[in-house]
């Protein structure tokens, strides 16, 4: 008979690395909520909560019953960022 240990799987915590705006400028054309709120450091709850709200600092499409956000105006966003700082 094999024996195997079993071996206790802990929730890590999950490094949260808001991505570059580089790395945005390489995304398609729209993005899933929870991708498009990372830009902006939200957590998931955050980004749909927004959505929800009308808060959402960048646009966001309904399209066939999803949400996408438009990656062009989170590029505009965020650089308006950058120059305000």
């Amino acid at each position: 008979m094999l024996c195997v240990a079993r071996l206790a799987v802990t929730a890590m915590p999950r490094e949260t690395k808001a991505p570059t705006l580089d790395e945005i400028r390489q995304w398609p054309a729209t993005v899933d909520v929870p991708t498009g709120g990372a830009a902006f450091g939200m957590p998931r709850s955050t980004a749909y909560e927004a959505v929800k709200t009308g808060q959402f600092p960048a646009r966001v499409l309904k399209v066939g019953g999803r949400y996408r956000v438009v990656t062009a105006s989170i590029v505009r966003a965020l650089s308006e960022e950058e120059a305000a700082a």
